[in-house]
């Protein structure tokens, strides 16, 4: 059996074809490396340049590899971007999907991991926050993804397929391993940018909003380790090749960090005292985002192995080490 992997030669789709790997299965990665890296496919993987939304592509590499499996994680993922070009997020992350979907459905594909995340949520009235609540994203990020969750339930009640949709928090960390990390050069995730300034990568860093209504003022987020969450991801295709029913999980830890608590375990792991600057809020961020994570648990049997902010500080530091010596 093979699976195909969009996106797989960036960051969390890279980790995916690992841990597929990892675990004997044979790997098809579609990526049109706008954003990924073509050193990021582990050789062992079959690479294929393209457009996860050229149906024509699809269709060819699913036949050709009698792909029994698709796990899509090719996307655009900056909110702040999301609110000043929406189309283009509708475009790659909605109207692509759509297609990757019907070649599933035309070529009898049936199994699908959708990269999902919590922004489908918004800005809940309580935290934490189960999948039971009403999804009321605040974002184009946000509603381009609950589209697609959308266009999943309606494709497995028509035809068959099923899917697990998986709402990631925040992600971070790298492989435990050393093979791969967040290596994006325009960062936009918090601890890479922070191990960033750590390093004297980048001259300190902004935090946007310090007056919400939070224990400091700054967001509150749940950080969730790449591998634990690529784990999640093998659990639920095997749940769904075991002829397990469709399901929709959140992947978090379920405990809330502020911005500035995560800063300060940078600076102590990293031992350097880097400059913060506090700015206005951005555009689409809710205030505090936590995961009620009990039906991962319960459903698939997930038990998180890297639940450690200094673990996942120092694998990102590691890598981002790793990450500069490569371009030096």
């Amino acid at each position: 059996m093979t699976v195909l992997v969009t996106g797989g030669a960036g960051y969390i789709g890279g980790h995916m074809a690992l841990a597929l790997l990892d675990a004997g299965e044979e790997v098809v990665v579609l990526d049109n490396l706008s954003t990924g890296f073509r050193w990021a496919v582990p050789p062992e993987a079959k690479l294929v340049v393209g457009d996860f939304g050229d149906a024509a592509l699809v269709d060819q590499i699913i036949a050709g590899h009698k792909i029994d499996a698709i796990a899509h994680f090719a996307a655009k993922i900056v909110v702040p971007e999301s609110v000043a070009d929406p189309l283009s997020y509708y475009l790659n992350n909605t109207a692509k999907a759509r297609n990757l979907l019907e070649c599933a459905v035309r070529n009898e594909v049936r199994h699908f991991i959708f990269s999902s995340t919590a922004a489908v949520y918004g800005e809940p009235s309580v935290n934490p926050v189960f999948e039971t609540v009403p999804l009321a994203p605040i974002n184009p990020y946000g509603r381009s993804k609950l589209m697609v969750e959308w266009m999943l339930q309606d494709v497995a009640a028509a035809h068959g397929l099923r899917f697990a949709a998986l709402r990631y928090f925040n992600v971070a960390g790298a492989d435990p391993q050393g093979r791969l990390g967040q290596s994006s050069p325009v960062a936009t995730h918090l601890i890479k940018v922070a191990v960033q300034a750590a390093l004297g990568h980048r001259a300190g860093l902004d935090v946007f909003g310090t007056d919400y209504p939070t224990k400091d003022g700054s967001c509150i987020r749940d950080y969730i380790q790449v591998t634990d969450l690529v784990d999640a991801h093998l659990l639920a295709l095997r749940h769904l090749r075991a002829g397990g029913e469709s399901l929709t999980c959140n992947c978090g830890y379920g405990r809330g960090l502020s911005v500035l608590e995560v800063i300060d375990v940078v600076k102590k792991v990293s031992g350097v005292d880097f400059e913060v600057r506090r700015k206005g809020r951005r555009a689409g961020d809710p205030a505090s985002l936590v995961a009620g994570a009990e039906r991962i648990r319960t459903e698939l049997g997930w038990s998180p192995k890297h639940d450690d902010l200094n673990e996942i500080v120092r694998q990102a530091l590691d890598w981002e080490r790793r990450l500069h010596n490569r371009k030096a």
